[in-house]
């Protein structure tokens, strides 16, 4: 049986451009679609946040130019805090699947990385 689960990834920008924040933001999704083997079928929800530094574009318009027409996609504003990742760009999918929570694969790129290695800090 199938449920709702979430998949987290981040990644950076190099600039704060429309085309910047669309190339991670599409590469960010495309990579965990394919490392989680997600049908776009079972996407039922992406939710985007981005650092204060970037507002040239909405990375959820990378989702629709990559065909995600009738996903709901929902974006936000990280909290303010100090020292955090500059031009980070943040999703969490929400997939039905019939895959465990510790079979699903959370991406981390650009320098993006970093995020995983301050556990909750950043989470």
């Amino acid at each position: 049986m199938a449920l709702v689960r979430g998949i987290r990834g981040a990644t950076t920008a190099t600039s704060n451009t429309k085309e910047a924040i669309l190339e991670a933001t599409a590469e960010l999704l495309a990579s965990l679609v394919e490392v989680n083997d997600v049908r776009l079928d079972d996407v039922a929800a992406a939710h985007f946040t981005t650092t204060d530094d970037l507002n040239a574009e909405f990375p959820a318009q990378a989702a629709r130019h990559l065909g995600w027409e009738h996903v709901a996609l929902l974006g936000g504003r990280e909290a303010p805090v100090p020292n955090a990742t500059a031009r980070c760009i943040r999703v969490l999918l929400l997939v039905n699947t019939d895959k465990a929570p510790d079979e699903l694969r959370f991406i981390y790129l650009r320098g993006a990385e970093k995020l995983r290695d301050r556990g909750m800090q950043e989470a």
